[in-house]
């Protein structure tokens, strides 16, 4: 488990604490263009405190790659999305080695969660980092796959990505996922 800085709590760069259960910060801009939305923290997350840091996740570099952000960060670099209009964070906050362990109670807290913190946030767009991360938010059996989906979150329009994961068999390389991180920054600018 992630070690507390001494002092208090962990915040963001807003000042915002770590969700309760939860080593990670979430990233929080001012009515961002782009909110992201994965699942819960790996492992690699949980124990270094910063989204998407397992070793080979191309996450920040399917970011860079398709131009949502004009340069490659890594994951300790997490918080500086804000000063892009991106937000990020988690349906659930425990982090697990696979999303599996998530209970169904966990899930339900966390749409609860996670819709007010849409609400609260305004983001023009809600991307969810991953197919199961969209099915538990809107209580859905199949999902159609990524891309632009029909549903309105507080107004903010919604996209699915592929969780970029390596054990995300639907989308095993980098460029099957990158096209549809592409899509999203067509959507986001449209």
């Amino acid at each position: 488990m992630a070690r507390l800085k001494k002092g208090g709590p962990r915040r963001n760069a807003e000042g915002a604490r770590a969700s309760p259960g939860s080593p990670l910060c979430d990233v929080v801009a001012p009515r961002p263009r782009l909110l992201l939305v994965g699942i819960n923290p790996g492992l690699n997350s949980g124990a270094t405190g910063h989204h998407f840091a397992g070793r080979g996740n191309p996450f920040w570099r399917l970011l860079y790659a398709a131009r949502l952000v004009p340069e490659l960060f890594t994951p300790e670099e997490d918080q500086r999305l804000a000063s892009f209009g991106i937000a990020l964070t988690n349906i659930c906050p425990r982090t697990t080695r696979t999303a599996a362990e998530l209970t169904p109670m966990e899930l339900a807290e966390g749409r609860r969660v996670l819709a007010r913190k849409i609400a609260k946030l305004r983001p023009r767009v809600v991307a969810f980092v991953g197919l199961s991360v969209y099915q538990a938010f809107f209580g859905l059996k199949k999902s159609g796959g990524a891309g632009p989906k029909p549903e309105r979150v507080v107004g903010a329009r919604v996209f699915v990505v592929p969780n970029p994961s390596g054990l995300n068999a639907s989308y095993p390389g980098f460029a099957d996922k990158l096209v549809w991180y592409e899509a999203l920054r067509a959507f986001v600018e449209a």
